[in-house]
């Protein structure tokens, strides 16, 4: 198993994000990337209330030569789940073929293009056959017709993190891939909330997030499901029944995934979770080891790892999921808990 893991220049400590892919390249197969402002499933990484950072664009060039030097493959982010106007336009085509024919010129292009939008995908099976086309988690596809209605246009797929624990279901959708000559992916330390019910919200916002921070907007809404009911103590459990996967609990996957997607693109220190996902194992708070990490909704407590027990996933991967009727998880979090008030570090 190696891991897929997102760029980011450099962290927020300075350390640029390739010097980290170095130390840990032997665990690393992958790196995914946005291009610039192009909706991606994240924010712009370029311009901010029309400011624009011109050094980015030479900066993430440079470090893609240097990633392809180590052997890394290249997989160009184009998952914005809304385009609008433009979802199926010429406009939409011609500038997904200038990203990555400029990228041919700058790295030797790309290895793999992962998006949601059906209509990129169909434009670059048509001028670029031989690029890896893989579906963006955020299509949210568990089911075999799910597979089956794309299959025309994807190699890979992104299975649907809310099924990350469900392990009948992530073998039927491997003998379905297996047999039609396709490749599944997980995603194993999204901080999301499983099955959310404000995800199609949340992921139209991001992709006109550009817009959305030019007007003025509601004072008293928080457009997050997750952070509004992590507010109240009482669901600060949900945390634990997420779609998410410690690094201690990786090899119930080993025999389904060659690939396994590390979300850091946005994290602050993106070297903790490669380095505890390569190593398989992790000491300190497991809410920071996540994106989103939940870290501050929790203070002055962290969700202290070492107190979850091992046999908690294998009761997990076997329950029913009906977390509203049995309340293991709960239990299982509140032990998890230190009051860092009461806490020394050594």
């Amino acid at each position: 198993m190696k891991f897929a893991v997102g760029y980011q220049v450099r962290t927020p400590e300075g350390t640029p994000f390739t010097e980290i892919v170095e130390q840990y390249k032997d665990s690393i197969s992958e790196v995914f990337f946005p291009w610039q402002d192009f909706a991606s499933g994240r924010s712009g990484v370029a311009t901010r209330h029309g400011y624009t950072d011109w050094t980015a664009q030479r900066q993430q060039e440079e470090d893609l030569v240097a990633l392809r030097k180590m052997g890394m493959k290249l997989d160009l982010v184009l998952n914005g789940n809304c385009y609008g106007q433009y979802a199926m336009s010429e406009k939409l085509a011609n500038q997904v073929c200038s990203i990555i024919d400029h990228l041919e010129t700058v790295c030797d292009g790309v290895d793999i293009v992962t998006t949601a939008s059906p209509a990129i995908a169909h434009t670059i099976r048509q001028n670029y056959p031989k690029i890896e086309l893989r579906a963006s988690v955020n299509m949210r596809i568990g089911t075999v017709k799910g597979m089956e209605y794309m299959a025309e246009y994807f190699d890979s797929f992104h299975i649907q993190r809310d099924y990350n624990r469900d392990l009948k279901r992530i073998k039927e959708l491997k003998s379905w891939a297996d047999k039609n000559g396709k490749k599944l992916i997980m995603l194993a330390n999204s901080g999301c909330f499983s099955f959310c019910s404000g995800q199609t919200f949340h992921d139209n916002l991001v992709s006109h997030e550009s817009e959305v921070c030019e007007v003025e907007n509601m004072k008293d809404f928080t457009p997050y499901a997750c952070w509004r009911m992590l507010k109240d103590r009482k669901n600060w459990h949900y945390f634990m029944e997420n779609t998410w996967v410690r690094p201690e609990d990786l090899h119930y996957y080993d025999d389904l995934f060659d690939t396994v997607k590390l979300a850091t693109r946005m994290h602050d220190r993106p070297d903790i979770v490669i380095s505890a996902y390569a190593n398989r194992k992790f000491y300190g708070n497991l809410a920071d080891l996540f994106e989103p990490g939940f870290g501050r909704a929790f203070k002055p407590y962290i969700v202290e790892n070492r107190n979850i027990p091992e046999e908690w996933f294998q009761k997990v991967l076997s329950c029913n999921k009906q977390c509203h009727e049995c309340h293991y998880c709960e239990k299982i979090f509140e032990q998890s808990l230190v009051n860092t008030d009461d806490y020394f570090f050594f």
